[in-house]
């Protein structure tokens, strides 16, 4: 995600390095829990600590997160299937152009299948944006993230399988302060289903 306002001032890089650090930490305390209900209460206690407190959260005066409740139905425990994939570039402010190559697709029961990228540039990660049913009335409307390892959101796999819990789909940054460009769900991480669950549109939400 970039800045695209000079009225933003961005964080501190040392302030972004100790963010990093607690998005990790946080994600491997939920890998450790076996409940999957506990994980989720741990993270959204975390997240929300973090949105709250952190010197580089980007919260903005009369924000607070909303979580609904734990639905283990939106729970997922698949394999990434090979597929053909055409890759998408995301065009920022200040990092240029981001690629991202696709690695695959996962189905998520009765919801159909979504795809899997890997940002292909220096570092790389897992990438799982999602735009649902619920988009533009309970969440937000260009989609959420649910996996995004290069930034430490990474539920674990079962051998082969990752976990891709919606649950713990979560909003970007630019859902919070607008002045911010977050890259979004591509076609193929568009679903019609709605899926209600993990992070929604935050009280003082200002479209």
């Amino acid at each position: 995600m970039t800045a695209v306002d000079d009225d933003l001032t961005y964080p501190p890089p040392l302030q972004v390095a100790s963010w990093r650090r607690e998005v990790h930490s946080l994600y491997a305390a939920v890998r450790a829990e076996r409940d999957p209900a506990a994980a989720h209460a741990l993270w959204v206690e975390g997240r929300t600590e973090l949105f709250e407190t952190h010197p580089a959260s980007p919260r903005r005066p009369g924000q607070r997160m909303r979580h609904a409740a734990y639905d283990p139905s939106f729970r997922f425990t698949v394999p990434v299937v090979p597929a053909e994939l055409d890759g998408w570039k995301f065009t920022t402010g200040t990092d240029g152009v981001v690629p991202f190559s696709g690695i695959g697709t996962v189905a998520l029961g009765d919801l159909g299948e979504v795809a899997v990228w890997w940002l292909d540039s220096y570092g790389g990660g897992v990438f799982l944006p999602l735009r649902d049913g619920s988009a533009g009335s309970e969440t937000y409307g260009a989609g959420r993230y649910v996996l995004d390892t290069v930034k430490g959101s990474d539920l674990g796999r079962d051998g082969d399988a990752w976990v891709v819990d919606l649950n713990f789909a979560y909003n970007p940054s630019c859902v919070y302060d607008y002045r911010w460009v977050c890259p979004l769900a591509p076609p193929a991480n568009r679903i019609a289903s709605a899926t209600p669950v993990g992070e929604l549109l935050p009280e003082g939400y200002d479209a």
